[in-house]
């Protein structure tokens, strides 16, 4: 059997089928806010989190890979609450959120 996937139609009539945000790799963020402050739905949240040592030259002062100074990432609080517009992919320089169309259930 066919998975059948979630369609709508836009306003003018054209057919669309939204997909909704599935993840977000945390380690290409740069916690610049743009799909924060883009989403109509809260679906993320600013929070800081240490940067791993890999490319900066920042101190690690605990020789654990992380830098000392945290900076701010962005996480998935609600995810559930998505809507499929996928605005935060757009807007997003590092590519960081992965979207995928959402199965209808027979």
């Amino acid at each position: 059997m066919a998975t059948t996937m979630l369609t709508s139609l836009t306003r003018g009539g054209t057919p669309w089928t939204p997909t909704f945000l599935t993840t977000l790799e945390g380690r290409k963020c740069i916690g610049c806010g743009r799909c924060f402050k883009v989403c109509p739905r809260d679906v993320f949240d600013l929070v800081e989190r240490e940067s791993i040592d890999s490319d900066d030259d920042e101190e690690d002062w605990d020789d654990d890979g992380f830098s000392d100074d945290p900076h701010m990432v962005m996480m998935i609080k609600n995810g559930d609450d998505c809507i499929g517009c996928a605005a935060c992919s757009r807007v997003c320089p590092k590519n960081c959120h992965h979207h995928a169309p959402w199965p209808v259930k027979p």
